[in-house]
């Protein structure tokens, strides 16, 4: 079957009904109106656990700059808007359109702006009916059911909550002696395990797992950083959420290998695992620092329905239970 691709203004919705059926999707361990999937884990008491772990106030910034021209989904030709920009509101422009906020004294001036972009813009998390398979996304929620014109009304963006747990970052550049790997790679459950294994560090249930493939090195040109990117594979993908994992992040477009060959690990992590991915990671400094596991903290912007969010992710050191 082939892959069908929906692209909307503010955000792009994929159902794919490759290697996967609707028959495939399991109701969710937390009940049928779970919208959170294996978020659900995360508690008041395993929150505070992790705080209490932080053993300095340096702090990574995880997220990119988002700018027009930025790479995108725009650069894979899909359909999708790059990012605009633009002034709305200037000091002069207000004074030609005769425009103001008010009976305003003194020399106040206004600037505003605007944007227009996909909601899988920079760096941001995918919610948990970005893909399925067929008209079926996680916890069988169906697009006959749920999808409006206005976008789904069911499982988006807005139904993520704060997250604060341990982050893991698995350098699987590093330890394969490269700064990037090569173009469409296919990360392996074997790539993984040295990686962890060279680190010394091991994935526990509630991890929140960022791969680093080295893509950043070729940030900011998209003609270098968007095609043919490497990524995980369906294996690795299933490998990490039997361990525990319950979001999975990368320092690429897409968390998993471009061009999708056979099972699309968006379908897989969403529809079957429900598991959210993170792209476009900034996981340099951390890599630098060697730094392996961290005191995640993060939120996506509460955008009713949508299948993405932009996201800040920050990491702060953590030491030893």
């Amino acid at each position: 079957m082939r892959l069908f691709i929906v692209a909307m203004l503010t955000s792009t919705i994929l159902l794919l009904p490759i290697g996967g059926h609707a028959a495939d999707i399991p109701k969710s361990e937390f009940g049928a109106n779970d919208e959170v999937g294996a978020l659900n884990r995360l508690t008041d008491t395993s929150r505070l656990q992790i705080l209490s772990r932080i053993t300095g106030g340096k702090v990574y910034d995880l997220s990119v700059d988002t700018f027009p021209g930025m790479p995108g989904l725009v650069d894979l030709g899909m359909g999708d808007p790059d990012f605009h920009m633009w002034m709305t509101h200037t000091p002069e422009g207000l004074v030609i359109e005769g425009i103001s906020p008010g009976d305003v004294e003194g020399d106040f001036a206004l600037y505003d702006d605007a944007v227009i972009m996909s909601n899988h813009t920079g760096t941001h998390i995918d919610a948990l009916n970005h893909a399925g398979y067929g008209e079926k996304i996680f916890n069988q929620f169906s697009s006959a059911d749920h999808l409006g014109n206005k976008g789904w009304r069911i499982a988006g963006a807005d139904k993520i909550p704060p997250i604060i747990t341990r982050g893991v970052l698995i350098d699987v550049a590093m330890q394969k002696g490269l700064d990037v790997l090569v173009d469409s790679y296919e990360i392996t459950v074997d790539d993984i395990v040295a990686a962890l294994k060279r680190q010394t560090v091991s994935i526990e249930s509630g991890d929140a797992v960022f791969i680093r493939t080295g893509r950043m090195r070729h940030w900011p040109k998209p003609d270098l950083f968007v095609p043919r990117e490497p990524g995980i594979g369906i294996a690795a993908a299933k490998w990490l959420v039997e361990q525990g994992a319950v979001l999975i992040g990368a320092d690429n477009i897409a968390v998993e290998r471009i061009p999708v060959t056979g099972s699309p690990v968006h379908a897989f992590v969403f529809a079957e695992a429900g598991v959210c991915l993170v792209e476009l990671v900034w996981l340099e400094e951390l890599a630098e620092d060697k730094i392996y596991e961290f005191a995640l903290i993060a939120a996506p912007i509460k955008i009713r329905g949508a299948t993405g969010s932009p996201m800040r992710p920050i990491a702060l050191p953590i030491g030893p239970r």
